[in-house]
């Protein structure tokens, strides 16, 4: 897979997660199953790589796996203790899992092609 499908891939997975939560957060908070503003820091911390994501940094992508992780921890706890929204928390798991699955491929793929990387120690 190049890092272009990658990219394109990555990016429509996260936009689309962005605005599924977004919508299911935000949801909870008008109907006042949450406060509003309790519902909206759950967003927060989605909303923190935007814009390296959309520009394509590999650096951003590589740390907003870890972001992803918080996320996954809600769709994995809301899928075994719900009834009502599974089919929302089967969704969430599994864009979830492409995601952190793209997410680092691309920013390997990338940052090689750029010559990022860790430098090696000199042995003197």
């Amino acid at each position: 897979m190049t890092t272009t499908s990658l990219f394109q891939l990555s990016r429509i997975g996260y936009i689309a997660l962005l605005l599924l939560l977004g919508g299911w957060f935000i949801g909870q908070g008008v109907n006042g199953t949450y406060s509003l503003l309790f519902s909206l820091l759950w967003v927060v911390p989605l909303l923190l790589p935007l814009k390296g994501i959309i520009k394509g940094n590999p650096y951003t992508y590589a740390w907003a796996s870890f972001v992803l992780c918080l996320y996954m921890l809600h769709g994995l706890t809301l899928l075994y203790v719900t009834e009502t929204a599974f089919s929302f928390a089967l969704i969430e798991v599994l864009l979830l899992g492409a995601l952190l699955i793209s997410f680092p491929f691309y920013a390997r793929k990338r940052g090689r092609e750029l010559g990022l990387g860790l430098k090696k120690k000199s042995k003197k």
